[in-house]
């Protein structure tokens, strides 16, 4: 079964920074691509930065050069570290993944992803 349980959300201000961590089962961890999604209220889902098995990466275009996805891979634990952020970045963080389809599809199409975590509130003030 698959699970997955953010932490690690909060406020910060503008300009600030913040990592969040998605603790994943060791077989996901180990087998399948995994990504960090959000949603703001009113908003559609969008995808943020996904991870493939190999450890190759993709982001969205609003926070390339800002945002890092990555591994620790003896703890099976996924990172997003969030620099420079911006008050358009607030948002209910989700990590995610799903065997049927590949990170770049889901990157694209969120909504068709099947398994998510619980979420962790990412607020940014101007």
């Amino acid at each position: 079964q698959v699970k997955l349980v953010e932490s690690g959300g909060g406020s910060v201000q503008a300009g600030g920074s913040l990592r969040l961590s998605c603790a994943a089962d060791e077989y996901t961890y180990s087998n399948y691509w995994m990504g960090w999604f959000r949603q703001a209220p009113g908003k559609e889902r969008e995808g943020v930065a996904v991870i493939d098995s190999d450890g190759s990466t993709s982001y969205a275009d609003s926070v390339k050069g800002r945002f890092t996805i990555s591994k620790d891979n003896a703890k099976n634990i996924l990172y997003l570290q969030m620099n420079s952020l911006k008050p358009e970045d607030t948002a209910m963080y989700y990590c995610a993944t799903d065997v049927r389809m590949t990170a770049i599809q889901a990157l694209g199409f969120p909504d068709l992803v099947g398994y998510w975590g619980q979420g962790t509130q990412v607020t940014v003030s101007s």
